[in-house]
C-alpha cells in the first residue's frame, strides 16, 4: 500500500510545487549601506529562515567593523566594492540602508544585474532621481519597493479598508491629517554616521520635510488610490537653527484633491515619537494612535475602539518578509499600496512640489512643473 501512496503524493508535490504553492522559497539578500538607523531591523527581528544574507556593502571600514562585530559577521560578508559584491554574490535582492543620495547608484548598479531593491524611504532625495531608478526598474523589469514603517501597520491598512471594500461604510474621505516625527535626531540619539547625512541637505533631501513628511504622501496616496494632488502648499521652519542649521526641523504641508485635502505635520519637535492620523469621511472618522491602535466612528454611532490584527488583515508585518514574498511571486503588491514604486514617484512629486512651495511662499500646481 505504502509503494502505491508513495508515487501519488510525489506527484502531487510537483503539482503544487509548478503552481508556486510549495514551501517558502530562500532568498539570497545583500545590504547595501548601514548607516542608516533602520538597518539593525534585518539583524534584531526581521531575518527569517527563508533568507539568506550574501553580503554588505558599507565603505566607510571603521564603521562596517564595528557592526560586523557587534552583529558577529564572517568577515567575508563584508565589501566595500558594490559592483564587486554584486557580480560575486548574486543576491536576489538588496536592502538599501545608506544615505538616500545614494539610491540612484544602488539601483544603477543592481538593475541591469535583474536583482530587486528595496530602499529605506523615501525613495529618492529629489524628483529627478526617482524617476531615473523608476526608468531602470522597468528597463530591467525588477521590483524596487520603498520600506515605511508604516507600510507594515495593521492600523494602516485598517484604516484604508474603513474607506474601501467590504468594510466601507464610511464615505468619500474628505480630510486626512498625518503627524510623523519625534524629538528630533540628535535629541533622541541616532548615530553619528547616522546623523551626519540625516541632517545634510544633499545626501537626505532635506529635513523633517523629507524625513517625514514622506509618510503622509506616502499613505495619503494609498487612501486615495492614486489619485494625482491638484496643489500643494508647504511651510518649513528651523526652530532648533543651532542642532540644524542646514535644513528644515518642521513642516506643514497641504495636499489639495478634487475632492479631498490631505494636510502633513512632519516634525523633528513633537514632545515625543508619533506616527499617527486622522482620516475623516462624509459619514464617519477614523483615528489611529500607533501601529494596532485605533478609533473610529460613524454619524449616529459612539465612538469605538479597536486593535487592528495584521493575521486577520492578511497584512505582513515584517518588511523583509514581503519583499521575499514578492521576489519569489507569493505576494503582488497591490495597485498605489505603500510599497510600490507608482506610489512612491507620486510621494516624490509631492515632495518636490512642498519644496518649491516652501522656497517660493507660493502653491504650486501640480500640473505646472
Amino acid at each position: 500500500m505504502m509503494r502505491m501512496l508513495l508515487p501519488c503524493a510525489v506527484f502531487v508535490y510537483m503539482f503544487l510545487f509548478s503552481f508556486g504553492l510549495h514551501a517558502q522559497e530562500t532568498v539570497k539578500f545583500a545590504m547595501v549601506g548601514l548607516s542608516h538607523g533602520h538597518s539593525p531591523w534585518f539583524f534584531e527581528w526581521g531575518k527569517g529562515e527563508d533568507m539568506e544574507l550574501v553580503g554588505v556593502y558599507e565603505p566607510d571600514a571603521s564603521f562596517s567593523g564595528a557592526f560586523r562585530e557587534r552583529y558577529r559577521l564572517p568577515e567575508k560578508l563584508m565589501y566595500s566594492d558594490l559592483v564587486k559584491m554584486l557580480q560575486e554574490v548574486k543576491p536576489d535582492g538588496i536592502l538599501v540602508f545608506g544615505p538616500i543620495v545614494d539610491h540612484l547608484e544602488a539601483v544603477k548598479a543592481a538593475a541591469p544585474l535583474g536583482i530587486h531593491v528595496m530602499v529605506e524611504k523615501p525613495l529618492a532625495t529629489n524628483l529627478s532621481d526617482a524617476q531615473e531608478m523608476a526608468q531602470l526598474a522597468r528597463k530591467h523589469s525588477i521590483h524596487l519597493l520603498t520600506n515605511y514603517e508604516t507600510s507594515w501597520y495593521p492600523s494602516t491598512e485598517q484604516a484604508y479598508r474603513f474607506f474601501n471594500g467590504d468594510e466601507a461604510g464610511f464615505g468619500q474621505i474628505r480630510k486626512m491629517v498625518f503627524h510623523h516625527g519625534h524629538e528630533g535626531p540628535k535629541e533622541i540619539g541616532v548615530g553619528p554616521e547616522f546623523l551626519e547625512w540625516l541632517t545634510d541637505p544633499v545626501k537626505n533631501g532635506g529635513g523633517a520635510l523629507v524625513d517625514f513628511g514622506c509618510y503622509g504622501a506616502n499613505i495619503m496616496t494609498y487612501l486615495m488610490h492614486g489619485e494625482s494632488p491638484l496643489a500643494v502648499t508647504a511651510v518649513t521652519k528651523t526652530y532648533k537653527p543651532e542642532i540644524y542649521p542646514n535644513v528644515d526641523d518642521e513642516a506643514t504641508v497641504i495636499v489639495d484633491f478634487q475632492n479631498s485635502q490631505g494636510i502633513i505635520q512632519a516634525s523633528w519637535n513633537w514632545p515625543f515619537n508619533r506616527k499617527d492620523m486622522e482620516v475623516y469621511g462624509v459619514d464617519g472618522y477614523v483615528i489611529t494612535k500607533d501601529e494596532d491602535q485605533l478609533r473610529y466612528s460613524t454619524k449616529g454611532v459612539e465612538e469605538q475602539q479597536m486593535k487592528a490584527n495584521a493575521d486577520q488583515l492578511g497584512v505582513e508585518t515584517n518588511p523583509f518578509e514581503y519583499f521575499r514574498a514578492v521576489i519569489v511571486g507569493e505576494r503582488v503588491p497591490a495597485a498605489f499600496s505603500p510599497y510600490t514604486l507608482e506610489n512612491n514617484l507620486q510621494v516624490m512629486e509631492i515632495l518636490d512640489a512642498a519644496k518649491r512651495s516652501a522656497e517660493t511662499g507660493k502653491k504650486v500646481l501640480l500640473n505646472e512643473k
